[in-house]
């Protein structure tokens, strides 16, 4: 029996292609896959090509700690599914995994994170975007009762909101779409074109992917601000204005990822307690109004290119493994 998996093979080209069944060492647990989540940030890089082939990708990852975006390649960190074969207590269990898009595969008992029995696996493939988001509202410290800017209303972006509001800052987010400017509102997000974002702020925390929004909102911070970077834009060159507003400002340029946790908060967070409070908000923010697509995993290719024309209506979107049209 063969698995299948999605694998990138050029820019802005993929293939789901038969594989090798998985096969598991003692201990090892076997998913079955029912969806899987692209990511619109690093993953749409990839896609595109707009990453450089000999960068390494997530160490931190098992599933993904060797090679780097050289084609062919899988890719993706976004898979839940139903555990198969494992030790009796996880079997028949539903578990998130950061594994390439594949219906089956192979992951040992500390790579998954197990779900509660009530969870939706569809909303659950947005997991490691609230994990990103959980991360961006650490690092963007104490916001209580200050504005924050927020640019790009992708998951990313509304997830970071919705969590900076949790954390008692006036967010207001930018977004040039409308469509996901009135999503945002649906979920209690201000959201505004670019153009009338208010200025003289302490922080922005940009997560639009879009090198000029940095460069523009340079501008909108105040003494000292500092612009809180989620984007990796991959190859894009990033010129940035860093003369009056930069300079005399005293402004903090400073990057947020989620791969590790930063050395300041090390005596307090964990990946481990980072996961377990990422999982415990699956169920309480408003996520199946981002889970808005959704498509068999033949169709993948339409789903990347969704993505990439960022289709009107196309917040998340996520492959579903079962045998429906």
């Amino acid at each position: 029996m063969s698995a299948h998996a999605v694998w990138f093979t050029a820019p802005r080209h993929v293939e789901v292609r038969p594989i090798p069944a998985p096969n598991p060492h003692p201990g090892d647990l076997v998913i079955r896959t029912l969806y899987s989540g692209i990511s619109a940030g690093t993953e749409l890089l990839a896609y595109r090509g707009e990453l450089n082939p000999a960068t390494e990708r997530d160490e931190t990852l098992t599933a993904l700690a060797d090679g780097g975006f050289e084609y062919p390649f899988q890719y993706g960190y976004s898979c839940v599914g139903v555990v198969e074969q494992g030790p009796d207590a996880l079997r028949g269990a539903t578990v998130f995994a950061f594994h390439p898009h594949q219906d089956r595969f192979v992951a040992s008992e500390g790579d998954v994170v197990v779900l509660p029995e009530t969870t939706d696996p569809r909303v659950a493939t947005l997991f490691p975007l609230v994990e990103t988001a959980l991360q961006l509202s650490l690092d963007a410290g104490p916001v209580l009762e200050d504005t924050v800017v927020v640019t790009g209303l992708g998951a990313i972006g509304l997830l970071t909101s919705l969590l900076l509001t949790r954390a008692g800052a006036r967010v207001v987010a930018t977004e040039p779409e409308p469509w996901r400017r009135e999503r945002a509102a649906e979920v209690g997000i201000r959201a505004v074109a670019p153009g009338e974002a208010p200025t003289n702020v302490p922080l922005l925390v940009e997560t639009s992917g879009a090198p000029a929004a940095l460069a523009d909102g340079l501008a909108l911070l105040a003494h000292e601000g500092t612009a809180l970077v989620g984007s990796w834009y991959g190859t894009k060159p990033v010129p940035l204005p860093l003369g009056e507003h930069f300079h005399r400002r005293r402004l903090t340029i400073r990057s947020s990822q989620v791969s590790t946790i930063p050395f300041a908060a090390q005596g307090r967070w964990t990946n481990a307690r980072r996961r377990t409070t990422a999982r415990d908000l699956l169920g309480t923010l408003p996520l199946t109004s981002l889970a808005t697509s959704e498509y068999a995993l033949r169709d993948a290719a339409d789903a990347y290119a969704a993505l990439d024309r960022r289709e009107p209506g196309v917040l998340h979107a996520a492959l579903r493994y079962d045998e429906r049209n």
